[in-house]
């Protein structure tokens, strides 16, 4: 009798609308690092899967993440269990892969119940943050292989509203000489190390209370990474220093980056290689570097100067070394603040200002491509009204995304206030 109790229970937990979601979410991965793996053999290169396969015998490309991601997977471990986990992996190579996995060994076959579960969250969590990277790899293969055309002229014409930053920004770093440059190279390599130190500080009670907070930093940064690549295919670009600089050879219009602005004339789509990413519009770097702000803001003060030191650096990275365009930038905040909304609604429960913000901001992000594809020749010949309206678009996304916040947070902290004491009425006594 017991055990078909117990069976129907398990039946019924499996047909959980969250179990449900998960089980199918996890299918769909699947089947796309698959459809990857062979659309990256296709090319005669090898995919995510494959990749990732090599690292766990051979010596790592990526040891870095490894690192980062064995961190992250150790928040659902105890301080005892995390001196064993770091004990056991060695300093080098891919040891910290080998710990996650034998984590996951672990939770299957010596864990039961929920401590099976928030140990292979944690292992998921981790290897998600390193299938990221790889899957990062062959979808930028793909933009190259697939996108012979860039539209590169069109958004170096419709940057001329904005007065040409990255033409700028690319001066200042310059003129700031190899210290300047090595810094903001190192804040835009380590943009992943940085994301994972939040993220530790947001899930530092998951050990504790044995259960992950409802929305963290990691879930926006892998549902940018996930929608940001398709975006890469309608909108391809290669960025300043290639199209307009020496690092694109032959297939540039011309050495002009970043001493001399491009001329005002009529864009037209131009081919370019097949080695170069198409992996600028909208900008990722910045995309993640905001989110990482917005996540930092409720952390302690070095937590916050951290976060803002990381997106100013990011923004100064990616326009100063000529990766892109000042148009991109302002399309990777859009997209980061439609994204970090959607994300809470659902984790807090839809409503009318959550709907309201994620359709303004869809429809902003979707207007500023449609501007610069369709309006750069108008754009470079009214900057003085185009750019402010760019400036005024983004700015107006930041403002609803902080006023809809700040009115979630109040009312979630007045739903934990106790209810007020109510006195005796004298007349009733």
């Amino acid at each position: 009798m017991f055990s078909r109790i117990d069976g129907r229970t398990r039946f019924a937990a499996w047909r959980q609308p969250r179990v449900v979601l998960w089980v199918a979410v996890s299918v769909a991965a699947l089947g796309f690092l698959i459809a990857l793996e062979v659309a990256a053999r296709r090319y005669g290169e090898p995919g995510p899967i494959t990749d990732q396969a090599r690292e766990v015998i051979f010596a790592p490309k990526s040891g870095t993440v490894l690192y980062v991601s064995m961190a992250l997977m150790m928040v659902v471990l105890t301080w005892r269990q995390r001196f064993i986990a770091v004990g056991a992996e060695m300093m080098f190579g891919n040891g910290a892969l080998w710990v996650t996995l034998a984590c996951a060994v672990i939770a299957v076959t010596r864990r039961t119940d929920r401590d099976r579960v928030l140990l292979l969250k944690g292992v998921g969590l981790a290897l998600l943050l390193v299938a990221g990277r790889k899957t990062g790899y062959t979808w930028l293969l793909i933009t190259s292989k697939t996108r012979p055309v860039v539209l590169d002229q069109y958004v170096a014409a419709a940057d001329q509203a904005l007065g040409n930053p990255s033409w700028l920004a690319g001066r200042i770093v310059a003129a700031t000489g190899t210290v300047g440059a090595h810094v903001l190279d190192w804040v835009y390599i380590q943009l992943a190390v940085a994301a994972v130190v939040v993220a530790l500080y947001q899930l530092r009670n998951v050990a504790v209370e044995r259960r992950f907070p409802g929305h963290h930093l990691v879930r926006t940064f892998l549902v940018i990474g996930l929608l940001g690549p398709g975006i890469y295919m309608i909108f391809p670009v290669v960025g300043p220093i290639f199209a307009y600089g020496a690092d694109g050879g032959h297939w540039a219009v011309a050495d002009l980056w970043p001493d001399t602005p491009p001329p005002v004339s009529t864009p037209h789509p131009m081919v370019f290689d097949e080695i170069t990413p198409r992996n600028c519009m909208p900008s990722l770097h910045t995309a993640w570097a905001t989110a990482i702000f917005i996540h930092s803001r409720k952390g302690p003060r070095a937590l916050r100067f951290a976060g803002a030191f990381w997106l100013i650096a990011t923004l100064g990275a990616t326009l100063g070394f000529g990766y892109h365009y000042g148009a991109d930038i302002v399309a990777g905040v859009v997209f980061t603040l439609t994204i970090e909304t959607a994300l809470r609604s659902l984790d807090r429960g839809w409503d009318r200002s959550g709907i309201q913000l994620v359709v303004y901001g869809a429809a902003v992000f979707a207007g500023l491509l449609a501007s610069y594809r369709y309006l750069p020749v108008e754009m470079a010949g009214h900057p003085w009204v185009f750019g402010p309206l760019l400036i005024l678009a983004m700015a107006s996304v930041v403002y609803g995304y902080v006023r809809t916040t700040k009115l979630w947070d109040r009312k979630a902290a007045s739903a934990y206030l106790p209810e007020p004491r109510r006195e005796p009425q004298p007349e009733l006594v």
